[in-house]
């Protein structure tokens, strides 16, 4: 159970070719005799959409089988987004799908769609309003055909920081005219970074059906998240989780895990969260969420295993995109970018990732070398400095790795 992370296309294919390899078509996983006994999972509902969902759904996976398995042992809901591995993922789903019923599984998507990727001055990667609406329509007939599907359960305006995308009238006409055509049959919107107020601003236009957030016990604002997730699902819509595992790591070396188990129960102890998003690499994975399904109790032993961090002083390899870091920094550098990116090419071992969401950037573009002493406080004790310098490193040096 890890963090979501995006290959290179090239890594994606060398996936791919094997997982094809490996792949149980489906009347062979139920065949051999009589089936087991179904497992008892805790299902939610997925606000007005009416969606019944078990409380764990599928992130990013790259192997056709396991995504297979998994509608096999009982999971429904399946999430993607155009932009992952270039689109390769929806292609991978759509292959692993397509044996199936399509009313068995529900497939949400997000749109692929160009965000800002500024260096100086502020905040970048988050959508604006000044996109052409056009390419909604676009990216969502592209992943129809990448997935091999007539229409999406949920499609999503991604990444989005700030309110004003969420009340832009050409996005919202686009959104309600793909909605009407059948097209999706639910819209939603998702958000990594300033959540709270995203969140209510979704509340607030009440046009959108479902809300993909952030939210995980290492947020500094994480009561504030849940304040407004609250505030989400008692106003009717549905509520999805993402980034639940916190950035996987504990410590710069990777030689502590974080437990990924009691993560992710720590946020479906909240029931106003409907179902999460984690990412799968193996069947040792999807076990270990299976029993999260089964029973999300916390124990007294897994309580103990998320403070370990703040009792050890450990700081993590997880940026959560607050924006803390902003006004502090002399020269004006977009810090959460390089966070993000780091964390990317750390704690999720993609390199390539990490210098994709700086594209454009150069080693000189990161300031932070022509520092003697950095005044920047992260609000999870990240050290800004180290971790910027060695983000320039990676720029630098193309085959370069971190830690």
């Amino acid at each position: 159970m890890g963090q979501h992370s995006r290959p290179t296309r090239r890594e994606f294919l060398k996936t791919a070719a094997l997982a094809g390899a490996m792949v149980t078509p489906a009347k062979a996983l139920t065949s051999g005799g009589a089936k087991p006994e179904p497992r008892k999972f805790v299902c939610r509902t997925l606000g007005r959409t009416g969606l019944e969902l078990p409380i764990v759904s599928m992130g990013s996976c790259y192997a056709i089988n396991l995504v297979q398995a998994a509608l096999e042992k009982g999971f429904v809901y399946f999430h993607s987004s155009g932009g992952y591995a270039e689109g390769e993922h929806e292609r991978l789903l759509g292959k692993a799908l397509k044996p199936f019923p399509r009313d068995s599984f529900v497939v949400g998507t997000c749109a692929d769609l160009p965000y800002r990727t500024g260096r100086r001055g502020g905040r970048s990667a988050d959508l604006d309003t000044d996109v052409d609406p056009k390419l909604i329509g676009k990216s969502l007939e592209d992943s129809l055909k990448r997935l091999g599907l007539d229409y999406l359960d949920i499609y999503y305006l991604g990444s989005v920081g700030t309110r004003d995308p969420l009340f832009h009238e050409p996005y919202l006409e686009v959104f309600e005219k793909l909605k009407c055509g059948g097209k999706t049959r639910f819209v939603g919107i998702s958000t990594h970074s300033n959540e709270p107020a995203v969140i209510r601003a979704a509340v607030n236009s009440k046009f959108w059906d479902v809300v993909l957030t952030a939210f995980n016990f290492r947020q500094s604002y994480r009561e504030d998240v849940r304040a407004a997730i609250h505030e989400a699902a008692a106003a009717g819509q549905g509520i999805v989780a993402m980034k639940t595992q916190a950035g996987v790591y504990w410590d710069r070396s990777r030689q502590r895990k974080i437990n990924m188990t009691a993560a992710l129960k720590w946020v479906l102890q909240d029931e106003s969260v409907h179902t999460s998003i984690p990412a799968f690499r193996n069947f040792e994975e999807m076990e270990e969420d299976i029993s999260v399904m089964e029973n999300p109790s916390l124990t007294e032993q897994e309580k103990a295993d998320l403070a370990i961090g703040d009792e050890m002083g450990f700081s993590g390899n997880y940026c959560q995109q607050c924006g803390h870091c902003l006004a502090q920094c002399p020269a004006g550098v977009d810090i959460p970018l390089l966070m993000r990116s780091h964390m990317y090419a750390l704690a999720h071992g993609q390199p390539g990732k990490a210098r994709r969401t700086l594209s454009g950037w150069s080693a000189r573009d990161v300031s932070c070398s022509d520092c003697a002493d950095c005044v920047v406080e992260c609000a999870l004790g990240l050290d800004v400095r180290s971790r910027a310098l060695e983000v320039a490193r990676l720029l630098e040096v193309p085959g370069e790795l971190l830690g």
